[in-house]
């Protein structure tokens, strides 16, 4: 028993991970994907989740027989000791100051398109959703799933209203033969498209606040993962048909562009208000986890502030404490004038590394297919640090700079091969 509530059931757990996946992604990626691989991206989308599906299967495993607020820290610690739990951990919390920041100027983007926003005011409107995120995690996790449930069925039903509206058919697809795929632009596409699939591991410091987790938690991470490919390859299906997308348009800008097409300029805040509430949804989602992880690394010392529940069985200073530091950290990046989309490179190469250990975990934890996954899921992994080339070193630098120097304590038993899944 974690000490946190356990409220969640399977819908609400679809809800959380189906948005975690779309999040800012939804709206940019399938014009990007579009743009690199034209017809080819719709190829691209069903090989990608068929890629990502070993690494999947490992998360949702693990989650199911080590249900953990720590997630991914947790399946290291019990693989290969506390100290390597603890390095994982803070590689998680080293996204908060470089990706969280680019993530809320994405968000608070929708409103310089609704109201012309600009400077001030748009680091208002990320402070307003910083703000928003506090008020629903400290009321729980199921306010959470339930509002993302929710931004997961508008997200669905503006685009069930796209294709309606643009006469869409089955039979107009431009599914391209299997023999005239063009290799180079589906993988193009699949380098662009991967970062729609992070999110797993934030959704696996939930895993141990399901009522059932043995039985939920892997459902509702496998149909979660189907929902959102399936979503993003309708997008993908719009942009084209649409031909909404090219390098003079920002790729933000297609689906919004698409509905002022079809519903006319004053349904142009409706695209805008469900884009904010998606970046929003994969924002509240992570900070949530931030804040668990905090608080189960905080579980060596229990008279601590940071380990201390609410009454309601909420970490709730731990998320204080998390979203402090986003607080400060979208200041200095707003004083400073910090290029975001640098910042967003690099927390790529942190997500790659937390992938790749939570593999290795796998391989120690698990045994026959499930190992022979996560040891695929870990070549794949090894694969994309590889493709995002020099600036995954920042990532291995965070790695070898925690282990280096992270103090030590003394190291918790740690399961033995031989006693794996």
């Amino acid at each position: 028993m974690s000490g946190l509530k356990q409220e969640l059931g399977l819908a609400q757990g679809v809800g959380l991970l189906s948005t975690s996946l779309l999040g800012t992604g939804v709206f940019a990626v399938p014009a990007l994907a579009a743009l690199v691989a034209g017809n080819n991206s719709l190829w691209a989308w069903p090989v990608l989740i068929v890629l990502v599906f070993p690494v999947a299967i490992v998360f949702a495993v693990l989650g199911r027989h080590f249900p953990s607020a720590g997630g991914v820290a947790h399946f290291v610690g019990m693989a290969f000791g506390s100290r390597m739990e603890r390095v994982t951990g803070w590689l998680f919390l080293s996204v908060i100051p470089v990706g969280l920041p680019a993530a809320l100027h994405i968000a608070a983007g929708f409103g310089q398109a609704m109201f012309g926003w600009h400077d001030e005011q748009l680091l208002l409107a990320e402070l307003g959703t910083l703000a928003l995120v506090w008020y629903i995690g400290s009321r729980g996790a199921s306010s959470s799933a339930n509002l993302q449930t929710v931004i997961a069925g508008l997200i669905v039903a503006l685009i069930v209203a796209i294709w309606w509206a643009g006469d869409l058919k089955p039979a107009e697809i431009p599914f391209p033969a299997i023999s005239e795929i063009e290799l180079p632009g589906l993988f193009a596409a699949l380098s662009v498209m991967f970062w729609c699939f992070v999110g797993l591991e934030a959704f696996a410091h939930l895993a141990s606040e399901f009522k059932n987790p043995e039985r939920d938690f892997p459902r509702a991470l496998m149909i979660g993962l189907l929902l959102a490919g399936s979503v993003y390859w309708a997008c993908t299906v719009v942009v084209l048909h649409f031909g909404a997308y090219g390098e003079q348009m920002a790729a933000a800008a297609s689906l919004p562009e698409i509905v002022v097409q079809l519903f006319g300029v004053q349904a142009l805040w409706v695209a805008c208000i469900i884009g904010y509430l998606a970046c929003f949804a994969s924002l509240n989602i992570y900070i949530q986890s931030f804040a668990r992880l905090v608080w189960s690394q905080a579980q060596y010392k229990p008279e601590s502030y940071l380990a201390r529940l609410s009454p309601r069985h909420l970490p709730r200073n731990a998320l204080n404490a998390v979203l402090g530091c986003c607080v400060v950290s979208t200041l200095c990046i707003y004083m400073l004038q910090i290029n975001l989309d640098a910042l967003i490179v690099y927390a790529n190469g942190i997500f790659i590394m937390i992938y790749l250990l939570c593999m290795l975990a796998g391989c120690r934890l698990l045994k026959g297919h499930y190992r022979a996954l996560a040891v695929i899921g870990g070549l794949l992994c090894l694969l994309l640090l590889t493709m995002v080339g020099w600036k995954s070193l920042y990532a291995l630098i965070m790695l070898a700079g925690l282990w280096l120097f992270l103090p030590r304590r003394p190291d918790k038993a740690t399961l033995t091969p031989s006693s794996g899944i």
